[in-house]
């Protein structure tokens, strides 16, 4: 299974909302790093992703997005594939 990584704050629903998707779908270990309370950390993860709400999620080296791009990557049928390869 690839490592997956995850920029998120303590407080946001889409945070919790993706993590809880993602243990659906077997991941038993999530890499988190808190913007919230690493201000250098969302700035590395806005240089990283030209993004800057959070969450902002890898699977292994590729950038899924958000919390929505998540659940439309489950919906088409390419997260199992992503997180199995």
């Amino acid at each position: 299974m690839q490592a997956v990584k995850m920029y998120l704050t303590a407080s946001c629903p889409y945070c919790l909302q993706a993590k809880q998707l993602l243990k659906q779908r077997g991941v038993t270990e999530i890499e988190e790093i808190r913007v919230d309370t690493q201000p250098d950390a969302r700035q590395t993860m806005m240089e990283i992703t030209g993004r800057r709400t959070v969450p902002q999620i890898f699977i292994g080296q590729t950038h899924v997005g958000g919390c929505d791009d998540l659940m439309a990557l489950d919906g088409k049928g390419g997260l199992l594939p992503l997180l199995a390869a």
